[in-house]
């Protein structure tokens, strides 16, 4: 991947993106000494399953004219919940109900510790 913004400025330019494109319920958690997996997880909800689809897929189009390279999306076939792993910044976009069933946000939160290796 081709570092061209650092990990705080990915960070808000996502979260600027979700909330353009009407996202619900944009949260950002800190990983730095949680995990190596990334600095920052962004959780947010579509309405349907074609928002949610439609707002990974151009998300990864911005994220490559902003110069960002292997992004790797997964669950886009039935958009409940799709990744959209950006490097330093790791995204979740659900549709609500599976996000309410998985609720991220109670397992990485301040609370939460979960191991390196999930």
């Amino acid at each position: 991947m081709t570092k061209v913004l650092s990990p705080q400025a990915l960070k808000e330019f996502i979260e600027d993106f979700l909330n353009s494109k009407k996202a619900q319920d944009v949260v950002s958690i800190d990983l730095l000494g949680k995990s190596s997996l990334a600095d920052y997880l962004i959780i947010a909800s579509g309405t349907s399953q074609r928002q949610v689809g439609s707002m990974a897929q151009l998300l990864r189009e911005d994220l490559k004219k902003k110069g960002l390279k292997d992004i790797h999306i997964e669950g886009v076939p039935q958009c409940d919940w799709v990744l959209v792993d950006a490097g330093d910044v790791i995204v979740h976009v659900f549709r609500p109900e599976v996000r309410d069933f998985y609720h991220l946000e109670r397992i990485w939160g301040p609370e939460g510790h979960p191991s390196d290796s999930l």
